[in-house]
């Protein structure tokens, strides 16, 4: 989920997710409760009493932490999915590892090259779709790998490789003032060798070479092992996010 929508939206915003309808076989809606939006949980309620969709994928910032008891009385059944954290580094304050001889960063992989990376990086992850038990794990990896081959079409990818091959992958959507990290991470076999501090590092000098001012990245909240790098490398936590699956009560019987 964009940084925009997570911190900088002024209101609350429902919006239908055709992707995600057509991959899991039911109508699916987005709602989104930025942090800067002076929304209030009848706010919430309303757009939810509103949707027709069959299941709707709520975030909203975590210290409206009392709101979920009130998600719980409006006629579908409501899962907690993890949370997102949000982390934030301005450019040129990262702690750059040294550049290591026979290691170097690239640009965006062929699509084919994109899904194995995909797949490969990502088989383990635990994303929110594995919270409701509508989605399939399978169709949730597909999203990852729809996901990465957006940004590869406009060639908004990092990778890091050596002579074996590439060895880690970084989706990016970017504006003026700043990137974002979409999705990143290393191939299992090259695990333990700091090759992520090498691709924090090929994303910031790709921002710093076009003017921008800060890289964020996001991730779930038991995924501590990036956000001790992420730490390490000097980035900074900025917000946590609920999510919530409100599902119509019919779909579970």
């Amino acid at each position: 989920m964009g940084w925009h929508e997570v911190m900088q939206a002024e209101a609350v915003r429902a919006a239908a997710s055709p992707l995600e309808s057509a991959r899991f076989g039911r109508s699916v809606e987005r709602l989104t409760v930025s942090a800067e939006a002076a929304a209030e949980l009848s706010d919430v309620r309303a757009a939810i009493l509103a949707s027709d969709a069959d299941i709707i994928v709520l975030r909203y910032p975590a210290e409206r932490v009392g709101w979920f008891a009130g998600l719980t009385t409006l006629g579908r059944t409501a899962i907690p999915a993890d949370s997102l954290v949000y982390w934030r580094l301005g450019v040129g304050k990262g702690r750059a590892p040294d550049p290591v001889p026979g290691m170097w960063p690239g640009g965006t992989p062929a699509a084919d090259e994109v899904r194995r990376l995909v797949r490969d990086i990502f088989a383990a992850y635990g994303n929110h779709y594995l919270a409701n038990p509508l989605f399939e794990a399978g169709a949730a990896l597909d999203g990852y790998e729809e996901w990465a081959l957006r940004s590869a079409a406009q060639g908004g990818c990092v990778t890091v490789s050596d002579q074996a091959g590439v060895l880690a992958l970084a989706t990016l959507e970017e504006d003026a003032t700043r990137t974002e990290i979409l999705l990143a991470g290393v191939v299992p076999q090259a695990r333990g060798r700091s090759v992520y501090a090498h691709l924090l590092r090929a994303v910031e000098d790709r921002a710093a070479s076009r003017g921008a001012a800060e890289v964020v990245i996001s991730t779930q909240g038991h995924n501590t092992g990036a956000q001790r790098a992420w730490a390490r490398y000097g980035f900074e936590p900025v917000q946590t996010v609920l999510t919530v699956h409100l599902i119509r009560d019919r779909l579970l019987v």
